[in-house]
């Protein structure tokens, strides 16, 4: 089944350790489309300047995207700038950001933008993520929901309504605990559920990620990397990997979430390993699925059998 995706196509220039990449393409919509896209069909809904270059929508397209959605407007693309730390590539430090075309972006789904049976709501204004809930046919099988501290600070009311209309909400540790009040990651998760959604998701960079979902929790840990290029789309990738998994197999068991979360640990292992999308984009299916079996040896272990203990010392 098809996913609906709607955020943002931009270009980014992004400072790492492994060097500097100007105009680069980037954007949530755009990370998502290329992850989800190697599992079902992508549908995005975004808008670009009259700068955003026609290859980059062949990029898009080239892949199966659906970009009919794709607006382009009179005017420059949205653009981002940041540098990551030296020490820790996982903290990062925004240098610029310039809305341009994106900042009077309403999104107007078409009728079969309207129908999706699955719909992500990428990193955007709240009150955009409603104008879209609010143009979507009743019960899609899965709404799914990524925001950051800049919305749950500036806009919180808002973002605490689309909340309550989602089922699953994707998360960094930072966001959970700010968003729910509770530093403790199990019952941030357990606040956060009790707001609306039944599934909550917190990615902890290279600690892996964590999925809660009913009263179960799993853990699935980052995939060891020797050299972490660019971190900016390693979230949404994951989503995309996440969901175009869900929405192709139609798997909503416990176990079929957990698949769905490796694999998206795996499209996020993928993203980082170069600036923009290259790696993403070109990334052989073969690979994918190599480093997805790969995942199951990290923490593979004999399990205890049902008459076998472990190797309690006697007392003395």
């Amino acid at each position: 089944m098809s996913v609906l995706v709607v955020g943002s196509v931009a270009y980014d220039t992004v400072i790492t350790p492994a060097g500097k990449r100007e105009d680069a393409l980037g954007g949530s919509a755009t990370y998502f489309s290329l992850s989800g896209s190697r599992f079902t069909a992508i549908s995005v809904v975004a808008v670009v300047g009259d700068d955003f270059q026609s290859e980059h929508v062949d990029i898009l397209t080239s892949q199966g995207v659906d970009t009919s959605g794709l607006e382009s407007r009179r005017g420059k693309s949205f653009r981002w700038s940041g540098e990551y730390g030296t020490e820790d590539v996982s903290t990062r430090q925004t240098l610029d950001t310039q809305l341009n075309v994106f900042a009077e972006f309403s999104p107007k789904l078409a009728p079969h933008h309207r129908r999706a049976p699955y719909v992500f709501l990428a990193n955007i204004d709240p009150e955009l993520q409603l104008e879209v809930l609010s143009q979507v046919e009743p019960s899609p099988i899965l709404v799914a929901l990524d925001s950051m501290n800049f919305w749950i600070e500036g806009k919180n009311s808002l973002l605490r309504e689309v909340v309550k209309k989602v089922d699953v909400l994707f998360t960094d540790e930072g966001e959970i605990r700010e968003l729910s009040g509770e530093v403790n990651l199990v019952r941030a998760a357990k606040r956060v559920k009790q707001m609306g959604p039944s599934i909550v998701i917190v990615k902890r960079g290279e600690h892996g990620v964590l999925l809660f979902k009913g009263g179960e929790a799993f853990a699935a840990p980052a995939f060891p990397l020797g050299n972490v290029v660019d971190p900016t789309g390693a979230g949404d990738a994951f989503a995309g990997g996440f969901m175009g998994y869900l929405a192709s197999t139609g798997d909503l068991s416990p176990s079929g979430f957990r698949r769905a979360t490796v694999l998206g640990s795996v499209m996020g292992s993928f993203a980082v390993e170069s600036f923009s999308v290259d790696r993403l984009y070109a990334v052989s299916n073969e690979d994918i699925e190599a480093r997805f079996r790969s995942f199951s040896k990290l923490s593979q272990f004999k399990a205890l059998t049902i008459n076998e203990s472990l190797p309690w010392r006697a007392n003395t």
